[in-house]
């Protein structure tokens, strides 16, 4: 039975929007097997305009009158205490989502995929050195396959506790129910979306590309530095060949940006200077973040997102910013610039404690540029790791 809420008033004020719809989701805990979230706070977005909130019953399922096309210009928003709450784009009817409990260590990750009806089996693959995460090998080193699912929707759940500092990992999706058929355009159609969570922020958010064709939707990879490098593209491997061999196929993915969208990127990313500037942080992260949707390579947001993270106490996502910050730096003071996103990831490493990993991210900085305070930096985690 699915709890339906209908507000006779919003359905009047939205009634001039054409293929307007109820929205039905149905909300699981990502990191649980089939355990719903009941009370969950659901709400439709569609430029600048909300829906009335609604709460998910005890099988985890809402119906919400949003007045909007259920349309990839409409957004569904979920939110719930102790959760990282989720954002994504529509279409949104009769699809389940899932909430991730927020994360504590400060180099960990999870990585959620959900997908519609068909196919029923879509699987996520984790592999870096001596470890290949899936189905058929659920735990590994400091990772882990928390939840698997054979039966449409999702969630299917990786969680990485604590990325290894020197190796890289690839995360990619297999169509199982596809798995011999090497030219079908199933997965391509399946509408599934990869949220990736970092501390207690959904940090990214990957929609699969339409109309390819492929078993594989080979989506990132993390470098030895721990920067995400986005690839995004669908490919056809035998069942034989998952999870091996992938460098052929993992050219970074180009973003196009409009000038129009740089322009606003900008407008944005001054509107938070201002507004940090004016001590209202929350303000300032909301601007930033702002600027990079419209900008996803925007470097300098990224970098004045990682320090609103720092000021909010929010480590793990400052860390995440600051190494965006380093992957989309450019100009003539490149080099400065990552390494001061580097000694900000060392800096928050040592006020953590974790003085071996501080030294890998201040050495990373020297190596960059000269500078004194690297050096004393360097000499001081060193004497701590010596205690």
């Amino acid at each position: 039975m699915k709890f339906k809420l209908v507000i006779p008033f919003l359905a009047l004020a939205f009634s001039n929007n054409v293929g307007a719809q109820d929205i039905s989701v149905q909300v699981l805990s990502a990191v649980e097997k089939d355990k719903v979230i009941s009370n969950a706070e659901v709400m439709i977005q569609r430029n600048g305009e909300s829906s009335t909130k609604s709460l998910t019953n005890n099988q985890g399922r809402t119906t919400i009158n949003s007045g909007f096309p259920d349309d990839s210009n409409t957004l569904l928003i979920i939110k719930k205490d102790n959760y990282s709450s989720l954002v994504v784009k529509c279409p949104c009817n009769d699809m389940t989502y899932a909430l991730s409990p927020y994360m504590k260590n400060l180099d960990g990750m999870r990585i959620v995929l959900n997908w519609g009806k068909n196919p029923y089996d879509l699987d996520s693959h984790l592999t870096f050195p001596g470890n290949h995460i899936y189905f058929q090998h659920q735990k590994g080193s400091s990772s882990n396959l928390d939840v698997d699912d054979t039966d449409s929707y999702g969630p299917e759940t990786i969680t990485i506790e604590n990325k290894r500092f020197g190796e890289t990992y690839h995360y990619f999706v297999h169509d199982f129910s596809n798995k011999d058929n090497l030219s079908s355009n199933k997965l391509s159609a399946s509408g599934a979306k990869v949220f990736v969570y970092v501390g207690q922020s959904l940090v990214k958010t990957y929609y699969i590309p339409k109309n390819k064709t492929g078993n594989v939707w080979n989506l990132f990879k993390i470098n030895e530095n721990g920067e995400i490098v986005d690839i995004n593209n669908v490919i056809s491997k035998t069942t034989q060949d998952i999870g091996i061999n992938y460098a052929d196929n993992d050219r970074e993915e180009e973003v196009y940006v409009s000038n129009e969208d740089k322009k606003r990127a900008l407008q944005l990313n001054r509107k938070g200077d201002q507004a940090y500037q004016n001590k209202d942080v929350d303000a300032a992260l909301e601007f930033y973040k702002q600027a990079i949707e419209y900008y996803p390579t925007f470097g300098q947001a990224y970098g004045n997102l990682g320090l609103m993270y720092i000021k909010k106490g929010y480590k793990a996502e400052a860390i995440y910013a600051n190494r965006k910050a380093i992957t989309y730096a450019s100009g003539n003071s490149i080099n400065t610039t990552k390494a001061s996103a580097y000694y900000n990831i060392a800096k928050i490493f040592e006020n953590a404690n974790d003085f071996e990993e501080a030294l890998n991210y201040y050495k990373l900085a020297k190596e960059l540029k000269e500078n004194t305070v690297y050096d004393n930096a360097i000499i001081r985690v060193k004497n701590k790791i010596a205690q």
